[in-house]
Order: C-alpha cells, then sequence, then structure tokens
C-alpha cells in the first residue's frame, strides 16, 4: 500500500540551508523507499513553492521539471470530478482547509492508509487514511 506524500514532504526532500537537516534526510528517506503516492495537486504546489523566486533556495524550472517527472514514477492521482466532491465533504466534516480536504481525498481515492504531512493533525484519521507526520 502506498504512503501519500504532501507537498511540504517534496520541499524538504530537495533540501536547502532554510530546512532543518533531519528533516530534510527524514524526507529523502521517505522517497527512496519508493513506496509513494501524489496527486496532481501536490506536484503543482510544489512546483510553485519550489521555483518561487522569493523562497531562500528556490530551484530552477528546469530542475522543478524533473523532479517532478522523476516523482511521476509513483502512482499519481488527477484531477477529477469525484475528487472535488470528495474533498468538499471532508472539508465540511472535519474542518480542514479545502487543500488539505483534497490531498486526503486524493489519498483516499489511490486507497493509502497513510498520508505523511507535517501540515495536518498528526494520528487523525478520515475513513481509512491516517495522517502521519514522520518529522515527530
Amino acid at each position: 500500500m502506498p504512503k501519500f506524500l504532501d507537498t511540504n514532504i517534496l520541499i524538504y526532500a530537495i533540501g536547502g540551508e532554510q530546512f532543518v537537516p533531519r528533516k530534510t534526510l527524514r524526507a529523502q528517506e521517505i522517497l527512496k523507499a519508493g513506496d509513494c503516492a501524489v496527486s496532481v495537486q501536490v506536484l503543482q504546489e510544489f512546483y510553485v513553492q519550489a521555483t518561487r523566486e522569493s523562497r531562500a533556495g528556490a530551484i530552477a524550472h528546469a530542475e522543478a521539471v524533473d523532479l517532478i517527472r522523476a516523482w511521476s514514477r509513483f502512482p499519481v492521482q488527477p484531477m477529477s470530478l469525484e475528487t472535488l466532491h470528495a474533498a468538499l465533504d471532508i472539508k465540511a466534516r472535519y474542518r480542514l482547509s479545502y487543500w488539505d480536504a483534497a490531498i486526503v481525498a486524493a489519498a483516499q481515492s489511490l486507497n493509502c492508509e497513510t498520508l505523511f504531512s507535517e501540515d495536518m493533525a498528526d494520528g487523525m484519521t478520515i475513513g481509512a487514511t491516517t495522517i502521519v507526520n514522520p518529522f515527530l
């Protein structure tokens, strides 16, 4: 069963002086394990955050594209109307932001039991998906 990755895992994985080294190492370990899944939303958010000119350690467009292509070897949940509706239901029921709810919905659509995220409540279970902060 793949583990779904929130955007912050991908951002930490590229490293940089602004991050705690143990977080970068942990994110890289998760990716090396290979049993990962992402969504188009996560890849889009990664691109925007990683290449943002105001970000310390911003990477070039070409590097971000290469990383996205490499991570596309994992199962990738496409954007769909079904995922949108599921996200809206999750948002209303669990009081998450829409964007976090969309990540949970994508994880569920790929049957991921674990969603690695630093941004959501560690240990929270939504349906069959449990949020795990891998940096604790």
